[in-house]
């Protein structure tokens, strides 16, 4: 249930069993004009002071008073007719949704002491001393409840907290996805254009090139940011995305990339396409940047119980337990852990490199 909900639920409480105490008082006792009276008042005073003013919860000022107020009305509507002691359970979270920190604790003590007055109980303590228990079990109940509350209560701000540390996690992930492999696919074709300064020709189309990339690595940051789905999974399933990123980053490297396709191509959730796809971008600027490599190969395997997809190249290659891992390999990673999936790294100096995600999908 999320934060939000919480009040809702109490709200609800409340007038459950102020409604359920109303009902088996006029079926026991009859209408009673009085009863009614400060039953309409206490509905109406919770609806309008409480329920329609979420943003003055927990403050002391004035929430302690309509508490105060709302005690006094049970009070009354108990010394009335003793079915209305149901609202004690109907009021047993208010100290704790209403007042602030231990203000709660105390509110919940006030509000037991005061039912069990309004009952009579005090009065026969002398006769029965097990209502002396009854009484201090409720009143140590509702407490449990108040440390119930307050931990639940903690327990959101932490999830809120942790929420947050995961999505600042998530636009740096993008940030690296979209802006740093454009920045290093411009910064290649700017230095392709700076070393052919001879080939007028040739220095146009780098520049043109980069210029495209500026303007897909911008257009993609926005999307990512916004936590729109990759833009190439807008257009097109996910093997047509990857057979146009291939492209793209063939045309910007002069390295020829291929896709191929095992299996039959189907719809998958978003989170797994879009890992899928920064995998095969990651991949692919790690070639470009580390591999001079020759030709790289994209496979896409859709299987029964999971999908695969495998970056191979045939470059320099690496010690996969000598390196440090980039942070484009940590990313990747992480993005994979978070749909279950995996990412395997095989690699050895002067035979390429082969880059594995495997998604499971069942």
């Amino acid at each position: 249930m999320d934060e939000a909900a919480w009040p809702r639920a109490f709200h609800l409480l409340f007038y459950t069993c102020l409604g359920m105490a109303a009902t088996i008082a006029a079926l026991e006792d009859g209408l009673d004009p009085v009863a009614l009276a400060l039953t309409a008042i206490m509905a109406a005073w919770y609806a309008f002071f409480i329920a329609r003013r979420p943003a003055l919860l927990e403050q002391l000022n004035p929430m302690a008073w309509h508490f105060l107020v709302l005690v006094a009305l049970n009070y009354a509507l108990v010394r009335t007719n003793s079915s209305y002691q149901a609202m004690t359970y109907g009021m047993i979270t208010l100290p704790y949704l209403l007042l602030p920190g231990r203000w709660g604790y105390a509110g919940a003590v006030l509000l037991v002491l005061s039912s069990a007055a309004a009952a009579g109980a005090f009065e026969v303590i002398p006769e029965d001393p097990a209502v002396l228990a009854y009484v201090l079990g409720s009143t140590a109940l509702t407490l449990i409840m108040g440390i119930f509350t307050h931990d639940l209560v903690k327990h959101s701000e932490q999830n809120l907290i942790v929420g947050a540390l995961e999505e600042r996690a998530r636009l740096a992930r993008e940030i690296h996805d979209t802006l740093a492999q454009g920045f290093s696919g411009i910064i290649a074709q700017l230095e392709a254009a700076e070393q052919g300064i001879d080939d007028p020709e040739a220095v146009r189309q780098r520049i043109a090139q980069a210029k495209q990339l500026a303007r897909d690595s911008l257009k993609e940051a926005r999307r990512s940011v916004d936590a729109l789905r990759p833009e190439p999974l807008e257009r097109a399933p996910l093997h047509e995305a990857l057979k146009g990123v291939a492209e793209r980053w063939s045309a910007a490297t002069g390295v020829p990339a291929t896709v191929s396709v095992d299996g039959e191509p189907r719809r998958l959730p978003e989170d797994v396409e879009a890992t899928l796809l920064r995998a095969a971008q990651e991949g692919l600027a790690n070639v470009a940047k580390h591999a001079r490599a020759r030709r790289a190969v994209l496979t896409l395997s859709y299987m029964e119980e999971e999908i695969t997809l495998d970056v191979l190249d045939d470059g320099a290659g690496f010690d996969p337990d000598g390196t440090g891992g980039g942070y484009g390999l940590i990313a990747m990673r992480e993005r994979a852990a978070r749909s279950g999936g995996t990412v395997t790294v095989e690699s050895a100096l002067g035979e390429g490199t082969a880059l594995c995600v495997s998604i499971p999908c069942a």
